[in-house]
């Protein structure tokens, strides 16, 4: 008995279950994060921060000892001959005098450890790590494109949702009167013809709601794609909540050219230690022939060690006054960047808070309308079912009195959408 009631409960809770499954809850922030961490460019951040790493670390890398192994093989026409020198009048007949050959050798191997370069491995450390956020900075900008297009998505399917909403409404007012017009009608004080054509506004009022129900399904599925999450006809949209509009600009932008000037700023650095001195120790180990030794005319192994010093000079009076001066041209750019995307964001601004501001006006307007026009329809409603209009008549103020409530919803989702694009410019 007892697993019987256990089979059944399943069967039972299962589908519950599975609904509840089905049914999702989502806001315009939940949107925003999603379409974020799902868009197929985010994956580039991880291959920036991979890339920054290996960079960085193989500009460290000129700390280390660097080895490097060379060769050579060469023939002279001439070479140090004793017996030619005043040596060989001195040097009796029987000591032969030592000949290098014309022909000689060399492999050398040769360690090189840098010892003050000025600052230049620290600075093309920073480089790398500068440029890397420079990058994420530059995906930052377009990511932050992605809310504007859920804003249109999500937006558009909340209107649709009032739409229905309304649609509804309109439909229970004339089956309202289209069942006391059946009344009517079999008291014999009204036309058939006056309740077949409710009966067409009824039948109109449906083909409206799958109108809309198709948009909202083509809207919904473009979200779903967006966002990567499956979204169906049950899928419950929480209406976004007014917002307070900041004028504050703190668009991703502004990071973008900070750090295009922070580059700058480091080639200016970097410009400044190719102009220092360079010091470095060095150790050479060699095998071949001739060696150190002059003398010595056979293979052998020789060695040197000592510190190098190095200073280009000749830079100073150069390229250094034109290298400075494309610096600058580099920043003036980045500035005149910021001043022109700052100038259009302002008048962005100027004109988005003049539209919250006329679809509130008009929202106000709105209500006023509604409320005449509800009025003007209960009145027609009581005279339709009394025969003083006719139905068609009834119609017309059922449409009216839509068509104001429409155009409230419409200002209400544009009023809202409005705040949203603001904020949305502005970066807030």
């Amino acid at each position: 008995m007892k697993p019987l009631l256990i089979r059944l409960f399943i069967l039972l809770v299962t589908p519950i279950s599975v609904w509840a499954q089905t049914v999702q809850s989502l806001a315009l922030e939940d949107c925003y994060t999603l379409a974020r961490q799902n868009y197929p460019l985010i994956k580039q951040r991880s291959l920036i921060q991979k890339t920054r790493d290996f960079s960085v670390a193989n500009a460290a890398k000129g700390y280390l000892p660097q080895l490097s192994v060379s060769g050579q093989a060469t023939y002279q026409n001439q070479t140090v001959d004793f017996s030619e020198t005043g040596l060989g009048a001195i040097v009796p007949p029987t000591v032969t005098l030592p000949k290098i050959s014309k022909d000689q050798y060399k492999i050398t191997g040769q360690i090189d450890q840098v010892i003050y370069d000025g600052g230049a491995i620290h600075y093309a450390q920073e480089a790398r790590r500068t440029d890397a956020d420079t990058q994420e900075q530059s995906l930052e900008v377009s990511l932050y494109a992605l809310r504007g297009r859920v804003n249109q998505l999500f937006f558009g399917v909340a209107l649709i949702d009032e739409q229905l909403k309304l649609a509804n409404l309109r439909k229970a007012d004339i089956q309202s009167g289209a069942d006391k017009m059946q009344g009517a009608l079999t008291n014999g004080t009204a036309f058939r013809s006056s309740l077949n054509e409710l009966k067409a506004e009824l039948i109109r009022a449906d083909q409206l709601a799958t109108e809309l129900k198709a948009a909202r399904r083509a809207y919904v599925t473009m979200l779903g794609a967006l966002i990567n999450q499956p979204l169906d006809d049950n899928t419950v949209f929480i209406k976004p909540q007014p917002v307070t509009l900041s004028s504050q600009i703190n668009r991703p932008e502004l990071s973008l050219y900070e750090s295009q000037k922070r580059i700058v700023d480091i080639q200016e650095k970097q410009l400044r230690v190719a102009y220092r001195p360079k010091v470095s120790a060095f150790f050479q180990e060699n095998y071949g022939r001739p060696t150190f030794n002059i003398l010595n005319n056979s293979f052998d192994f020789f060695w040197i060690g000592g510190v190098r010093f190095n200073w280009a000079l000749s830079s100073l009076y150069t390229t250094r006054k034109n290298d400075v001066q494309l610096l600058a041209i580099s920043r003036q750019s980045i500035d005149v960047q910021r001043e022109t995307f700052l100038f259009n964001t302002n008048l962005s601004l100027t004109q988005q808070r003049v539209e919250v501001q006329k679809y509130q006006e008009l929202i106000t307007q709105d209500n006023e309308i509604v409320d005449l026009r509800a009025s003007v329809k209960n009145s027609a409603n009581a005279q339709l079912q009394n025969g003083v209009i006719t139905s068609h008549e009834y119609i017309n103020k059922v449409n009216a009195e839509n068509e104001a409530r429409q155009n409230l919803l419409l200002h209400q989702i544009q009023w809202l959408q409005a705040q949203y694009t603001h904020n949305n410019t502005s970066g807030n």
